[in-house]
């Protein structure tokens, strides 16, 4: 049957490419593989929560209820073990951190990636979560919605600028189909991957985000994530919207250094399977005393939407008879947050495959949760709480990703919370404004920010990244030797068409510079050709070129010293060549149109 399936479609993706190149055009093309990916996409995001139902389903019904919580020292060890072996055996390829991945292709590939990215993700998250990874599926999906976009753009030879736009239609819709978000989908698109936002890139993302938005309420239903009936919130309440700002930028930082603490600590360790067992042993432990760390944790935010909140979070917990004292409930909630992004990092440092979109949902519902109540408890406030966890879950999410406006329409399609964008956008703004400044790149792009490959969010900077100066070099400037006379001068100025001249000693090293324009009079007075040396008219420049400069350096250079050539030298003072201002901007600016695709 799979065969058969396989068959007919490749059978009909053939006869489609004929057809494209022979009547569609290119941009019909898009517009119909836009359809296609998102077909698949959101298929593939659909498959992955049944993969994840079905993982859960087998470990709840193979083992007695009594003896769950025991078990939960186990079951995470063994999801992250499986991962590890599927990663390592089948795949051998780095899977962590699906969102990287994307940029990262987008930067360095041309938008291309991997064959085994449309079903590699899929699996491994489906393992780590089901067996209680405190991590979410999202990103995986968003990884493989990419790669099945990429790899049409591949079957169907599409130049590197549509590549990356039926990626970011892959991303799309399963972003859309996962969330039921279509419109956070778009705006995830244009604000994290950076798309272009004109009429020729966003037709082909809303075509993919509807297809997968269709397909999720078909499969799935037309239930939200979290339900809630948000009333119109009342504006005496703003300024407590800006401390949860305020509060939710804080756990922010605190949540991308742990990370990335936690993920140096664990690369220490070399052996795989070793850091598999460490980190699944802790994890397992955290779990045991917190219940809600298991898995993607989005029933827990439900619980405390419903404020019914001890007797549902505190289950099955060591801590349940303890949850009953107010300030010591309080406290309880301060550690889940502060733990949940513990119990996450662990997760992926370990070994696990997932991502951070649903841990950041958790952690700024629950941060919503803890300032409102805190208020409400000292200061006899009555605050709504579940407007304040929508508002945390944008808070968190704007801090983590940088990506305000993802988080607003996020956080209101999930809950139907349209009444509430304006504390969504308080919170979210406030966060953002005080991370951005700290951490100026999100979760996903700071390594390859680190790197200089980041081109979604500085397209300026890649482009001086990844524009090679080294192959503009003017080797055609003629040399003469620091002792020549003004005799020996003259007759290379006869034979050159050039009015720049390089001065050397030997063995080549750079000495200085003759331009003919400052001393045009000398030339022609023939009574000092053999009593005038070159040494007497050379200058030195004001600046130099070395060899390993880069070409943000020289641009730099240039525009410093208003210079039309600079002499490239090594630090030695051996000369290697003249750099032209001309040729190098050139340069530059026919990558930045080739990238834009004008």
């Amino acid at each position: 049957m799979i065969t058969k399936t396989t068959r007919y479609f490749v059978s009909l993706f053939s006869k489609l490419r004929r057809y494209s190149k022979q009547k569609l055009g290119i941009s019909n093309t898009i517009l119909l593989l836009s359809f296609f990916t998102g077909v698949f996409g959101a298929t593939a995001a659909i498959i992955i929560k049944n993969l994840l139902h079905v993982t859960a389903s087998f470990l709840a019904n193979a083992f007695p209820h009594a003896q769950h919580n025991y078990l939960y020292l186990a079951f995470p060890l063994l999801g992250i073990l499986i991962t590890i072996f599927f990663v390592t055996r089948w795949v051998k390829d780095d899977l962590s951190h699906g969102v990287s991945k994307v940029l990262g292709a987008i930067s360095n590939d041309n938008g291309m990636l991997k064959s085994h990215n449309m079903y590699s993700s899929m699996v491994a998250s489906s393992i780590t979560v089901g067996f209680g990874g405190s991590v979410g599926l999202e990103a995986p999906m968003v990884l493989t919605g990419s790669a099945i976009g990429s790899n049409l753009a591949r079957y169907f030879k599409m130049s590197p600028k549509n590549t990356v736009l039926l990626l970011a239609c892959g991303c799309t819709a399963a972003f859309a189909a996962v969330f039921k978000a279509p419109i956070a989908a778009l705006v995830f698109a244009i604000e994290l991957l950076m798309i272009d936002f004109t009429a020729a890139t966003v037709l082909p993302l809303m075509i993919a985000a509807a297809t997968g938005i269709v397909l999720s309420i078909l499969f799935m239903g037309h239930n939200v994530l979290f339900f809630v009936s948000a009333n119109a919130f009342n504006v005496k309440n703003v300024p407590y919207y800006i401390i949860l700002g305020i509060f939710t930028a804080i756990i922010s930082l605190y949540f991308l250094r742990t990370l990335r603490a936690v993920e140096r600590w664990f690369s220490k360790i070399k052996r795989k399977y070793l850091k598999g067992i460490l980190g699944g042993l802790i994890l397992g432990g955290m779990i045991f005393i917190f219940p809600m760390f298991y898995g993607e944790g989005y029933i827990y935010i439900n619980d405390i939407l419903s404020f019914n909140v001890p007797e549902l979070i505190f289950k099955n917990s060591p801590l349940y008879p303890l949850a009953s004292f107010p300030l010591l409930f309080l406290g309880f909630i301060l550690a889940i947050i502060l733990l949940k992004v513990v119990a996450t990092s662990i997760t992926t440092a370990a070994g696990g495959v997932g991502g951070t979109f649903a841990p950041s949902l958790f952690i700024g519902g629950f941060c919503g949760f803890f300032v409102s109540y805190s208020l409400n408890l000292f200061f006899g406030l009555q605050l709504p709480c579940f407007h304040f966890i929508l508002a945390g879950m944008a808070g968190i999410m704007s801090g983590v990703m940088l990506t305000p406006l993802t988080a607003i329409f996020l956080t209101a399609e999930l809950s139907s919370g349209y009444s509430l964008l304006i504390p969504l956008m308080i919170t979210s703004s406030i966060s953002y404004l005080i991370v951005s400044p700290i951490e100026k790149y999100s979760l996903y792009g700071k390594k390859l920010a680190e790197k200089g490959e980041l081109k979604t969010h500085n397209k300026d900077h890649f482009a001086m990244r990844k524009v090679d100066w080294h192959t503009l070099i003017d080797h055609d400037v003629a040399i003469i030797p620091i002792h020549s006379t003004l005799r020996e001068y003259t007759r290379l100025i006869a034979q050159s068409t050039r009015n720049l001249f390089v001065v050397v000693e030997k063995p080549q090293k750079f000495a200085g510079l003759l331009v003919m324009d400052f001393h045009r009079e000398i030339i022609f007075d023939q009574s000092k050709y053999d009593i005038l040396f070159v040494e007497d008219l050379m200058i030195e420049p004001e600046e130099f070129v070395y060899e390993d400069d880069s070409t943000k350096t020289v641009i730099e250079k240039f525009k410093r010293t208003g210079n039309y050539n600079l002499p490239i030298i090594g630090s030695d003072r051996t000369y290697i060549g003249f750099l032209s201002r001309a040729r190098v901007l050139t340069e530059y600016q026919n990558f930045i149109a080739e990238e834009s695709g004008e």
